[in-house]
């Protein structure tokens, strides 16, 4: 039965469980199936301290993002480069704006004192090696790859070198962190290597050493410099990242770009701000980095290189590559550099995108021959994941697709590119 918004004693995770079972699959996404599909979740956060950042070079102590407390009682995270943000609500603090005639008196809250027990469960996950791993055992999850939860926040400053620091002192807590499950040549857990772009010179010396200790991937920010885009700034068209790129394609990593990095992701506030922020500030800003990647001729000219967009989804997906294709014909005198093939081909070629629950990406993705550079996360522990209920969510996204597509999705895909060998097909 549907969940709706007039029920309102229904719980508001409900909808998480719906599914229309399996019916007709020979294999399934459930952990207790013997013959479940091999599964790696391409999203997934670890839930840090702040305290990683006290080994950043002493002369950036000073400038660490830190928590600030009011006369209320309330505290605000501050970072050189986002507005201040409220962690914990003041003691008279209850909602973050007025309430609208169409609410009811339940909406009229903060958001903490909203949350489910389930809720509150996502928030408490993710700690230690040990409750993730069991986590993503009983969620199917054969192998995950590792992002940053407050470490998002390295690149939140527009000094690169700074973020560059910050970005250092996370590799090395992360490393350390991870230990012995990111080794090996099936590791369970595969954390990317945070890379401020804007130094490159650091940046090659840290994509150097990723490589060097294990890690499999990089995640660079969404632009090389933080905040708006503004004339002048650096941009991943820039020659002058070349030796970058060369060190990449060199060590054989991979790149990624995660949603709510390169500028202030919650750039709105009021009303619908949370959505609008998802939407407009944080998930669509993977794009550009994808798109010039491709038209500057970077992956032209550094054909080892693979770089995938993640978390933020891949219903835009054939609308890009369609849009690029239609400027590269359309625009042919504009066109600089005039790379050789179409810009969908080198998506094709070399690129990726990752989805927790997409509905629309996945209806075309056989039609458009894009089931090779898709693949699916389950973003534990965020409450935008589908944990711990990830085999309902596939069952009620996959159901269309042909058993070969569904098994690349769930996990082939990204064993071919992060270079690890499936117990099972």
């Amino acid at each position: 039965m549907a969940i709706t918004e007039a029920e309102p004693t229904a719980s508001k995770n409900a909808w998480r469980q719906i599914t229309p079972g399996v019916e007709g699959w020979t294999r399934t996404a459930r952990p207790g199936d013997p013959n479940k599909y091999f599964m790696v979740s391409t999203d997934c956060h670890v839930t840090e301290p702040l305290s990683f950042l006290r080994n950043v070079e002493p002369e950036y102590l000073d400038r660490i993002p830190r928590t600030e407390e009011r006369e209320d009682g309330s505290k605000w995270m501050i970072t050189e480069g986002n507005q201040p943000m409220m962690v914990v609500p003041g003691a008279k603090t209850k909602t973050v704006q007025e309430q609208q005639v169409f609410e009811r008196a339940e909406h009229n809250r903060h958001s903490g004192s909203r949350m489910e027990d389930e809720d509150l469960l996502r928030v408490k996950s993710g700690r230690s090696i040990e409750q993730r791993l069991a986590d993503q055992l009983v969620d199917g999850v054969d192998a995950e790859l590792l992002f940053p939860n407050t470490g998002l926040l390295c690149w939140a400053t527009p000094d690169p070198r700074f973020a560059m620091a910050m970005c250092r002192a996370w590799n090395r807590w992360a490393h350390d962190h991870v230990g012995e499950h990111m080794q090996g040549p099936n590791p369970r857990i595969l954390p990317m290597a945070l890379i401020a772009s804007g130094d490159i010179d650091g940046a090659m010396a840290e994509v150097r050493w990723a490589a060097e200790h294990g890690f499999r991937g990089v995640c660079l920010g969404n632009s090389p410099a933080y905040g708006p885009n503004v004339p002048g700034s650096l941009q991943y068209n820039d020659p002058a990242f070349e030796p970058l790129w060369s060190t990449i394609e060199e060590t054989g990593l991979v790149i990624t770009f995660h949603v709510s990095t390169g500028r202030d992701p919650r750039a709105v506030g009021g009303n619908g701000g949370a959505i609008i922020n998802y939407v407009c500030h944080s998930m669509e800003t993977t794009i550009e980095p994808m798109v010039q990647l491709i038209t500057s001729g970077v992956i032209e000219r550094h054909p080892g290189i693979r770089a995938g967009l993640v978390e933020s989804g891949i219903g835009f997906l054939p609308w890009m590559l369609e849009a690029m294709d239609y400027a590269y014909k359309a625009h042919h005198f504009w066109v600089r550099p005039v790379i050789p093939d179409l810009p969908s081909e080198y998506f094709r070629r070399n690129c990726f995108a990752t989805f927790q629950e997409d509905h629309v990406g996945l209806a075309l993705v056989e039609q458009l021959d894009l089931v090779d550079n898709v693949m699916w996360a389950n973003d534990y522990p965020h409450h935008e994941g589908s944990w711990p209920h990830s085999a309902a969510a596939i069952e009620r996204m996959m159901g269309h697709l042909r058993e070969d597509s569904r098994a690349k999705i769930l996990g082939l895909n990204a064993a071919r590119v992060f270079g690890l060998t499936p117990a099972r097909g």
